[in-house]
């Protein structure tokens, strides 16, 4: 007589990754670090769809209407805004978290595109700064790197007070990504593990921000615009405070957003997505009246122009990208497949940056790495990235019948899930519901 037996069924709560934390966890006693943004699903941009022109609206002739791309970023009051071509800037990424020829190529290929850069935090080298025609230069709480000669040096100072990967909490480099380069421009001894502070030591609050901000106009004789980035957790309440201490724009950071290297248990359950920050801030700053008079770029998982124009729609004035400037400039590539398998991963899920072993030369101090990158085919790679988005908006832009990019508004978009609708605050696709409408 035959048994019938019940196939094996894997759980849903202790899935095979969760038992393998666990496991890693018992035997070594110490939490999992590592780098990029959230992996797991999460509501965003793909759960919006875009309302092109039909009988009740126009489109524009691709080849024939102009649809415009420029965004000028600091207009509250810096004497001297950042005038930009396409409204994709270059998030902060620092040197010792990436390699020297990689923020050359960062440089290079926002340039070649008329957008902006951004230091990250341990301060501007002479690569980054000779490459990038446009640089925002980052003050964190470690103030690595930071004095007056490389802020008047910058186009915008931008104060970090969180990040979406890990709002709260303080940025890591350990011990084999500090070369004596990165020792000497962060003033910390080689070799040794670091940890930024998670708290800037100058300010407990917006009223002493708004002192230190004044400080910073003074120094830069009120000429560089003063951006305020925060992690997206609380972002009408953010958004709110950093206009009051005198922000010319407000960078919000989505729990996409990647990081050089935190605790995973941060990156995957602090914060909020980008979806769910965007509208609220945008709010802040309509309740305010300051909506276009201090400017939003958003940031935390855009990948193409599609996310581009979304964000836009949705209240941004830009947006900033991280972890696909590094894939286009080489990061992941499956050329390297063999080393990427000798680390223990796989090309498209790389993610160990803190150890210093990328095999493609970008998230790395090791020299001999680092000469694989050529920062002038990997600028043009990312220039070659950011023209294909900026295309991409366009024909959004278009088939919508805006002549500018900045002119995508809510009423072009809807939503798939009821989650994204409420998020996002546009009405569930077939249908004029928006979940929640009234409520911020």
């Amino acid at each position: 007589m035959s048994q019938h037996r019940t196939p094996p069924r894997p759980s849903a709560t202790f899935d095979a990754y969760t038992i393998a934390e666990i496991q890693r966890a018992a035997a070594t006693g110490i939490y999992d670090i590592r780098g990029g943004g959230a992996k797991r699903r999460l509501p965003s941009f793909d759960d919006l769809l875009f309302l092109g022109a039909s009988m009740s609206r126009y489109p524009l002739e691709g080849y024939r209407e102009k649809c415009a791309t420029n965004v000028t970023l600091g207009t509250r009051f810096a004497k001297k805004p950042i005038e930009l071509k396409i409204p994709i800037t270059i998030a902060g990424m620092s040197f010792g978290a990436l390699s020297g020829p990689a923020k050359e190529a960062l440089g290079r290929g926002a340039s070649a595109m008329g957008t902006s850069t951004t230091t990250g935090d341990g301060g501007m080298t002479p690569e980054e700064r000779g490459q990038s025609k446009t640089l925002v230069y980052q003050y964190l709480p470690s103030r690595y790197g930071m004095n007056p000669d490389d802020l008047r040096k910058a186009d915008a100072i931008e104060i970090v007070v969180g990040q979406g990967a890990k709002p709260g909490g303080g940025g890591m480099l350990l011990g084999q990504k500090i070369s004596p380069r990165v020792a000497q421009m962060r003033n910390l001894p080689e070799g040794i593990d670091q940890r930024s502070a998670c708290r800037h030591p100058d300010w407990t609050g917006p009223d002493d921000l708004e002192i230190k901000i004044q400080e910073l106009r003074e120094i830069t004789n009120w000429e560089k615009p003063i951006y305020i980035k925060v992690g997206a957790t609380r972002p009408y309440f953010d958004v709110t405070l950093a206009v009051k201490a005198g922000a010319d724009v407000v960078v919000v950071d989505g729990m996409q957003g990647g990081t050089a290297a935190t605790q995973e248990i941060f990156i995957e359950h602090v914060g909020i997505p980008t979806l769910a920050a965007i509208r609220p801030a945008v709010q802040a700053l309509l309740d305010l009246d300051m909506h276009r008079k201090v400017q939003l770029v958003v940031s935390g998982g855009i990948r193409n122009g599609a996310d581009v124009a979304k964000a836009l729609a949705l209240g941004a004035d830009a947006v900033a990208i991280g972890t696909a400037a590094l894939i286009a400039l080489g990061d992941n590539d499956p050329k390297w497949e063999d080393e990427y398998r000798k680390l223990g991963t796989t090309a498209g899920c790389y993610d160990d940056w803190h150890e210093g072993q990328d095999p493609a030369g970008i998230t790395t101090q090791n020299a001999e790495l680092a000469a694989r990158l050529d920062p002038v085919k990997a600028g043009h790679r990312l220039a070659n990235y950011l023209a294909v988005m900026t295309m991409e908006m366009q024909i959004i832009a278009r088939a919508c019948g805006k002549s500018h990019v900045l002119n995508l508004e809510p009423e072009d978009l809807v939503a798939l899930t009821v989650e994204s609708a409420a998020m996002a605050r546009v009405p569930l696709a077939g249908t004029s519901w928006i979940p929640g409408q009234g409520v911020y």
